[in-house]
C-alpha cells in the first residue's frame, strides 16, 4: 500500500475526531513536525505510531494501513469492530512490516482510559519515574498501573526509548500547557513573571512530580541524542517565554532596561538551582523549602529588573 494512501487514512481519522493536527499529535504523543511530515508523505509512520492512532481514533489498524478488507471509509472512528490490530513493531509503516490485525494483541477487559491508552501509559510511566526513577521502572511495573499487560505496553511503545521520548514530550506539553492557562488575560509584565515563577515552584505534589522527573532525565539528555534534542527544545521555548516577558515590562515601564535574553538565561539557572536544592533536601528543613525558593527568585526579579537604576 502506498504510503500517500496510508496518509490519506490517518488525515481522515484526524478530520473526524475534529481536532487540530498538533492536539493529534499531542494524544498520540509525537512532535507535530514528525506527524505533519508523515501526513505529507516526506516520513513514513511507524508502526507503533500507526497503533496509537488507531486506538485514539477508534478505528482497525488493518483498515488504517489497508490490510484489511474495507474501503478508505472505514478508516473513520467508529469504523471499527471495536479492537485495533496488532503491529508488527517493525519501523516503516507499509504492509512489509506491519501485519494485519492479529488474535494475539490484548484484549481490553475494561472501558478505554481517559484521552486513550497511549496517553495512560505515558502519564502512569511519569508518575513512576518521579517515584523510582527511569531505570528503575520496569515495562511490568508500567503494565501493572495501567492494569493492563506487557504486550498492551509494547504494542504503543516498542522500547524504553519510545517511552523516555514520549515521557519527555508529555511534560513539556503539559508545562506548556499550564503556562497558557495561567498567563491566560494578564497584561501587566510584572504580575505575568510572578505567575511563571510560581509555576515553576515546587510546592504542590504535581509541580514536585514534575520537577523530579526533569532532574531524573537531565541525566539522560547527556547521552540520549533524542532527549536531548527536546531538552534544548524545551528549554529554548522557556527562555524565550520568559525574555519576551521582560522586553515587555521594559516598554510598559515597570522593568528598567536589561539584556532580555542574558537576564532569562540568569533566571532559568537560577530556578534549576535552587529547584534541584529543594527537592533534594528533607522536606520542612529552613531555608530549603519551596517558599524559601520563591522568596529568592522574587528577591532576584526585584534586584535584576525593578530595582532603582543606581549613578
Amino acid at each position: 500500500m502506498q504510503q500517500d494512501e496510508v496518509a490519506a487514512r490517518v488525515r481522515q481519522v484526524i478530520d473526524a475526531t475534529g481536532v487540530s493536527a498538533r492536539e493529534f499529535a499531542r494524544r498520540i504523543v509525537i512532535d507535530p513536525s514528525k506527524l505533519s511530515r508523515s501526513l505529507n508523505g516526506t516520513r513514513r509512520f511507524t508502526a507503533a505510531e500507526l497503533a496509537r492512532i488507531a486506538d485514539i481514533g477508534g478505528v482497525d489498524v488493518g483498515r488504517l494501513i489497508g490490510t484489511t478488507a474495507g474501503t478508505a471509509d472505514d478508516a473513520t472512528p467508529g469504523a471499527a469492530s471495536g479492537t485495533t490490530g496488532s503491529a508488527a513493531g517493525g519501523p516503516a509503516a507499509t504492509p512489509s512490516t506491519v501485519s494485519a490485525p492479529s488474535p494475539s494483541r490484548p484484549p481490553s477487559p475494561s472501558p478505554p482510559p481517559e484521552g486513550g491508552r497511549p496517553l495512560q501509559i505515558v502519564r502512569e510511566t511519569v508518575r513512576l519515574i518521579a517515584e523510582r526513577g527511569f531505570h528503575a521502572v520496569r515495562v511490568a511495573d508500567i503494565a501493572a498501573a495501567c492494569h493492563t499487560s506487557t504486550a498492551a505496553i509494547h504494542y504503543h511503545f516498542p522500547g524504553r526509548d519510545e517511552l523516555l521520548e514520549a515521557a519527555v514530550r508529555w511534560c513539556m506539553d503539559e508545562d506548556t500547557r499550564r503556562r497558557a492557562e495561567a498567563t491566560a488575560g494578564t497584561r501587566h509584565a510584572g504580575d505575568e513573571l510572578r505567575l511563571l515563577i510560581d509555576l515553576q515552584t515546587p510546592r504542590t505534589e504535581q509541580q514536585r512530580r514534575q520537577w523530579c522527573v526533569w532532574l531524573d532525565l537531565w541525566a539522560e539528555a547527556a547521552r540520549s541524542t533524542t532527549v536531548g534534542r527536546l531538552h534544548v527544545e524545551y528549554y529554548r521555548q522557556w527562555r524565550g517565554t520568559v525574555a519576551d516577558v521582560i522586553r515587555r515590562g521594559i516598554e510598559q515601564g515597570v522593568f528598567r532596561p536589561v539584556d532580555a535574553d542574558s537576564t532569562a538565561l540568569a533566571l532559568t539557572a537560577l530556578i534549576d538551582g535552587l529547584a534541584s536544592q529543594v527537592l533534594a533536601t528533607e522536606p520542612g528543613r529552613p531555608g530549603t523549602g519551596a517558599q524559601a525558593m520563591h522568596d529568592a527568585l522574587i528577591s532576584h526579579v526585584d534586584a535584576a529588573l525593578t530595582a532603582p537604576v543606581t549613578d
